[in-house]
């Protein structure tokens, strides 16, 4: 896909991947939406925030009704990139910090997706990435509820690109590691360092696989830090 005037929505873009991704896509000629409780600091002709909390079905719809009205229709790519995680055994686990994981990292990426895939089908062309983790892939101690939301939006993105392929829409879902981000706020034993990967690298892979020929579809990106730790001694 050639980005230049296309049509890119982004979640989460306050800061880490979501910003870096903003920012590669305004490079690359893009039309960016962000959506978020918060905004990076962007002054950009071709880059428009709305304050969105993923969490609520109502400020999600409003938003893509404005994306949609405001562009003939059209959305060519959304990238589900809103998401948080909470640290702790599951006994102590508040069903606060719960319920507000998985109705960021899933309930919101689904409002999301069901917004933007009727306009997608109808144009016969779109791209949809789903930010999960590694925490999507193996189960993980202190992190159940993080790696059980990431492991929906493994399922949830699995099915999707068996739906919409015949569409041509592709969906791919990302699976970092350890990136280098505010994440880890609300760890109390893990501090973002710079052997962590950085999230212009992991939005530079996606701006990569958005940029892929039509027939070419990668269906999910996994990347790790090589050593999350720094060199042994």
């Amino acid at each position: 896909m050639i980005l230049k005037d296309k049509i890119a929505v982004v979640t989460g873009v306050s800061k880490g991947i979501g910003e870096s991704l903003c920012k590669q896509l305004l490079d690359k000629g893009s039309k960016v939406y962000g959506l978020g409780r918060n905004n990076f600091e962007a002054i950009h002709d071709n880059y428009s925030f709305i304050k969105t909390d993923v969490r609520n079905l109502k400020d999600v719809e409003q938003a893509f009704m404005q994306i949609l009205n405001e562009n003939g229709n059209c959305i060519d790519i959304l990238v589900n990139n809103a998401g948080l995680g909470y640290f702790g055994n599951v006994e102590d686990l508040p069903i606060e910090q719960w319920d507000e994981m998985m109705q960021t990292n899933v309930n919101g990426m689904f409002y999301c997706t069901r917004s933007a895939v009727p306009a997608m089908k109808k144009n016969g062309i779109g791209h949809i990435i789903n930010i999960a983790s590694t925490a999507g892939l193996e189960g993980m101690p202190m992190v159940s509820g993080y790696c059980a939301t990431k492991w929906a939006v493994k399922g949830f993105s699995e099915s999707l690109w068996r739906e919409l392929r015949d569409h041509k829409i592709k969906v791919a879902c990302v699976y970092p590691g350890s990136v280098k981000t505010d994440f880890f706020r609300n760890s109390p034993n893990i501090k973002p360092h710079d052997y962590m990967l950085q999230p212009e690298d992991v939005a530079a892979m996606m701006v990569y696989a958005l940029e892929t020929p039509d027939n070419f579809h990668q269906v999910n990106l996994e990347v790790r830090p090589l050593q999350p730790k720094g060199p042994s001694k």
